[in-house]
């Protein structure tokens, strides 16, 4: 996923149309808007209007795309001028990375998949009722709309030393006004406060420590083989129909990538 603020439209529309061509028509243009801490403190750029800068931004590479002159300004992007060899009509596919309601409708209205990242399991019918909204907004089905979602897989039987790895890494994501808001909306309010007041405080065990067993192991997924492919399957049953499968634990990537790759597995 490309964050829409470290990038121009054009940049953007230029490096999909190269990646289109080398990749045969595999490459899937990911956009979204990541956090306030990663574009100013890392990128330098303000963070303001994230859900305007992402539509803006996927209206006017779409047109880029297309081979159209740019003529567009709007609140948050611009540009005239510029055009490139076009693509064919719908050829290449935009999927929009969304976390709450406004962005998961927005998504799938304007693109063509959803993104989906670090939700605890109990939040996904929601999320999946947002964007069925917006997808009904544009005149298609939920159907019709690609949902991906990046799991966080670690297949071990060391269940306290995958869950703390998920604590380590994750729980500075949640610290972030971005995934702290996103974490409250999903019905983790005291979690969420918790975190922010031990980020503020500097205090990493208070952090890390905000995230509980349980609620560790519905962001993840967490032990064998087995309870690992069921749920995946579960997430295909609640609408998810494109699975990443990622894993923070070097130890266990072997093991983890090994149960979904091949005949290893199957829905």
């Amino acid at each position: 996923i490309i964050p829409v603020f470290s990038r121009t439209p054009a940049v953007l529309a230029s490096t999909a149309h190269v990646l289109h061509q080398l990749s045969g028509g595999r490459f899937i243009l990911g956009l979204g808007s990541s956090s306030q801490t990663m574009m100013e403190n890392w990128h330098g750029q303000t963070f303001e209007k994230p859900l305007t800068r992402v539509k803006e931004t996927v209206q006017l590479v779409r047109s880029m795309l297309a081979g159209e002159k740019s003529d567009f300004a709007g609140q948050t992007v611009s540009s005239r001028g510029y055009r490139q060899l076009p693509l064919e009509a719908g050829a290449q596919p935009i999927y929009m990375a969304a976390l709450r309601e406004k962005m998961l409708e927005a998504a799938a209205e304007h693109s063509d998949g959803v993104i989906l990242n670090l939700f605890p399991r109990d939040a996904l019918p929601k999320m999946m009722d947002h964007i069925r909204i917006g997808a009904e907004r544009a005149g298609k089905k939920l159907e019709d709309v690609e949902v991906v979602c990046r799991h966080q897989v670690i297949v071990t039987d060391d269940v306290e030393d995958a869950r703390n790895r998920i604590r380590g890494a994750f729980a500075p994501y949640y610290a972030t006004p971005v995934y702290n808001a996103f974490l409250a909306w999903s019905g983790y309010e005291d979690v969420a406060e918790t975190i922010r007041e031990g980020w503020a405080a500097k205090d990493r065990e208070k952090t890390t420590g905000a995230l509980s067993d349980q609620l560790v192991d519905d962001i993840a997924i967490i032990g064998d083989i087995g309870a690992c492919q069921d749920r995946i399957r579960e997430y295909a049953e609640g609408g998810i129909t494109t699975h990443i499968i990622s894993c923070v634990s070097p130890k266990d990537t072997q093991a983890t990538y090994g149960a979904f790759t091949g005949n290893a597995f199957t829905f």
